[in-house]
């Protein structure tokens, strides 16, 4: 297990009923269209890859026959698995699994998800292969992730803000670079759409508990960002009230 994998584990297993009541998880523009886009089967047997608070899981869940919710985090997966039976959900079960070495066969998915959880993988490329190696001829895969824009200084500037709010932050990639990774392994890119998604700073912050010096840190980089940053970031401050944006890619391929 890699350094970013125990970190993920650490972060996620202290905060994890945080991501469970997280409206930023629970719901949203892109969660709706990927359902649209996917048309989801009654036959189908889904994955869904770092679950987190079980919120993709429940989404597709009434529409197939199973949905198996996976994360590397046993705590989080237990605070998934109370949520979704609380919601008298029964066709979701719940394995503990690694995005880059899932343990299950080749071809054994009709759909894999995956949402606002693959900048934490170390090895985003590796993930879609293993998607791709998941499921059977013909299946889907949609992925849901927060993407920097081309420009190298603000990759490297929004980046950098991430990891100082979430140590467990591996690497947000960008558009480009995600439809490169399912081309490579295989897929036909069948929609690439990105989202435009308002974030509360102080929300932002505390799904984390994060320390009041690394606030005052993040407060600056939002800031003093460079151009290319903050023209993606959009800060906003109204009052002792701060907001940003962050963008996310909705990418739904075929096997």
């Amino acid at each position: 297990m890699t350094n970013l994998q125990t970190l993920s584990q650490q972060q996620f297993g202290a905060h994890a009923q945080n991501y469970v009541t997280s409206a930023v998880h629970a719901q949203g523009e892109s969660l709706n269209r990927m359902l649209e886009l996917v048309r989801p089967q009654p036959h189908w047997r889904a994955l869904d890859i770092a679950t987190g608070g079980g919120h993709t899981a429940l989404a597709f869940a009434p529409h197939v026959r199973e949905v198996v919710a996976s994360d590397i985090t046993t705590p989080m997966l237990a605070a998934a698995e109370k949520f979704i039976r609380d919601q008298g959900v029964t066709n979701v079960t719940f394995q503990e699994a690694e995005a880059g070495a899932l343990p299950f066969g080749d071809a054994e998915f009709d759909l894999v998800t995956c949402r606002l959880a693959a900048h934490h993988f170390p090895d985003c490329a590796q993930f879609v292969r293993e998607t791709a190696r998941a499921l059977k001829p013909g299946g889907v895969a949609a992925l849901i992730d927060n993407v920097t824009p081309p420009d190298t200084v603000a990759a490297r500037h929004i980046n950098a803000f991430e990891k100082l709010r979430d140590p467990s932050h591996g690497w947000q990639s960008t558009v480009a670079e995600w439809e490169a990774f399912h081309l490579a392994a295989g897929f036909t890119v069948m929609a690439s759409e990105t989202f435009r998604k308002p974030m509360d700073f102080d929300d932002y912050c505390e799904r984390m508990n994060v320390p009041p010096h690394t606030r005052q840190q993040l407060r600056v980089m939002l800031k003093h960002a460079p151009a290319s940053a903050l023209e993606a970031l959009a800060p906003e401050c109204v009052g002792e009230r701060i907001t940003f944006t962050l963008t996310e890619i909705l990418l739904v391929a075929r096997r």
